[in-house]
């Protein structure tokens, strides 16, 4: 650490309240912004000082602001493996799963450290090992794309695939990023390069020339200045809302003896604003760490042909306003932690997938599995998880069923009732969320029940009804009152655009969050009934060649 550097967030901890490395955390982020207009204004053509300006960064943070040696260590470590097994096991097809575990037990190890330690006002390198998870498994099956034949690969790997090693150098940038070093945002490899060599700014021939994005000087870097100053003061009202919030909403709240005094209505609004307040923390955090990386030139995502107008969402990480308005756990898990959500589906979700086949059971729960292990061990985790699966499967019966009524059947536009559907899908959204995030705020398994006790578990029981609801004969009865319906008016009964069919695939986990925990239960015991069937078959087989060679001997 540097000399008295830790003296000013002792003074500043003593006056706000907050401890002094959550201090330098926001200050971090802060002198991110400097820092990524200083990075932009090296020269294009000088690739290894961009590098060594950001290693020099990424060093800073870590030592000079928070004294993290160990952590130093610890980042060298996992970065050290995984290009040692790109490179000597790159023609491997399980170089990656080596690498994807040896990352996943050497994180474990850190945040059992922590969890035991019990101090969540102390910054350590956990979270930065969590981004770089995320980076170096993405790091090892790009390799891994790099090669396979292309006929083999999905556009999305093409793009994303390495087919040379990188430098030590540019592989200690791609790692040591500064200003998502610590929370984020996570990228792919390809994605630094580009913008390292600012090939990513490179505008396609078919585009006006009168709509090219402008830049200063010779740079090809467009300006960014603007958009990354919308993201810092929205990070700052963020923040500003949580250190205010906080002081009334931290979940002490619902443990406290004085939570049971209030009506049931006033205490489902607490533990609702409880996780609000977690939330904005969370929303200003990536918020800020996005907006230096679009001061970078990073956020960049291309120019709209007909507008010239420039996309700087490349990196986003949080859209709240989606989440606060969501009105189905798809959109609301869907606009949470959307760069973990990319990798989980595309580096977890289809890679335990077998070429050529569809996602099954096996990737559910592969996903799941991740998200779970790499959020860490509190059980208050787990509880949420699994409870969010039955909730959304339990949405999506309503989307289903309930929603069509709302909609006209001929055209599939929304009817003068839908507004009150919407109205009562948000609400029944963002409460029952409130009450599943609520053990992902305590953490521990028993304050976690009982603070559900306290609002008496209003959202198992929602949620176990609806599910019985669904699983009776009334499912199948109003289905055939909408198909009466659709041929009173002579029109054709089909499957309507709701919010997760329009927006993206609707069978794939979210946040590894199964979509249909029944459906992937009775794929599993299918499984299972097919590897006895085949177990059984193979066994008979090998008794026959017994007998029958016996017979021969004889």
């Amino acid at each position: 650490m540097l000399p008295y550097i830790n003296k000013p967030f002792e003074f500043l901890s003593g006056i706000v309240g907050a401890s002094p490395d959550e201090l330098k955390l926001i200050f971090s982020f802060f002198i991110s912004y400097p820092l990524a207009g200083l990075l932009k204004r090296v020269p294009d053509a000088r690739p290894e000082y961009k590098n060594a300006f950001v290693i020099s960064g990424g060093l800073f943070y870590l030592v000079g602001l928070y004294s993290l040696w160990t952590g130093v260590r610890t980042l060298f470590i996992s970065s050290a493996v995984t290009y040692a097994l790109a490179h000597y096991l790159r023609t491997s097809a399980y170089m990656p799963w080596i690498t994807f575990v040896f990352l996943m037990s050497h994180m474990a190890v850190n945040q059992l450290t922590r969890q035991f330690a019990d101090n969540p006002a102390e910054i350590d390198i956990t979270g930065a090992q969590m981004v770089l998870v995320m980076k170096l498994s993405a790091f090892a099956w790009n390799v891994a794309d790099g090669t396979l034949p292309e006929d083999q690969l999905s556009d999305f790997q093409k793009s994303r695939r390495i087919l040379k090693l990188p430098s030590l150098l540019d592989y200690a940038g791609y790692v040591l990023f500064f200003p998502s070093l610590l929370t984020g945002p996570a990228f792919d490899y390809n994605e630094y390069r580009g913008w390292l060599d600012c090939t990513m700014f490179d505008v396609p021939a078919t585009i006006d020339p009168a709509k090219k994005p402008p830049t200063r000087k010779k740079r090809k870097i467009p300006r960014s200045a603007t958009p990354a100053m919308w993201k810092l003061a929205s990070g700052c009202i963020w923040v500003y809302l949580f250190l205010n919030l906080i002081k009334y909403y931290s979940h002490e709240v619902l443990l406290d003896d004085q939570f049971m005094k209030l009506g049931l209505l006033r205490r489902i609004f607490t533990m609702h604003m409880v996780g609000f307040t977690a939330r904005t923390k969370y929303y200003g955090v990536w918020s800020m760490a996005e907006g230096s990386c679009i001061l970078a030139g990073l956020g960049y995502n291309g120019v709209d042909p007909v507008t010239g107008k420039i996309s700087w969402d490349r990196l986003q990480n949080i859209n709240p306003w989606g989440v606060e308005t969501a009105q189905n756990s798809r959109a609301y898990l869907g606009n949470w932690n959307m760069n973990t959500n990319k990798w989980l589906r595309y580096y977890v979700y289809l890679r335990v997938t077998p070429r050529n086949r569809k996602p099954g059971f096996r990737a559910s729960m592969a996903t799941f599995v991740t998200s779970a292990f790499w959020h860490g061990f509190y059980p208050g985790y787990y509880l949420s998880f699994v409870l969010a699966s039955f909730v959304q499967q339990a949405a999506k019966n309503y989307r289903r069923t309930i929603r069509p009524f709302f909609l006209d059947p001929v055209t599939q536009k929304p009817l003068p009732s839908k507004k009150y559907y919407d109205f009562a899908s948000w609400l029944a959204t963002q409460t029952t969320f409130s009450f599943v995030v609520a053990p992902f705020v305590i953490l521990r398994f028993d304050q976690s029940i009982l603070a559900w006790s306290r609002v008496y578990f209003y959202a198992v029981l929602s949620t176990g009804a609806s599910m019985a609801f669904f699983a009776s004969p009334a499912k199948k009865q109003l289905r055939a009152v909408l198909e009466k319906r659709t041929k009173d008016v002579g029109a054709k009964m089909v499957r309507s655009a709701s919010a997760d069919s329009v927006t993206g695939p609707g069978r794939e986990p979210v946040l590894g969050v199964s979509e249909d925990p029944g459906r992937d239960i009775d794929e599993a015991i299918q499984e299972i009934r097919v590897e006895v069937e085949r177990a059984r078959t193979g066994t008979l087989e090998v008794g026959r060649r017994g007998r029958s060679d016996s017979r021969k001997e004889q």
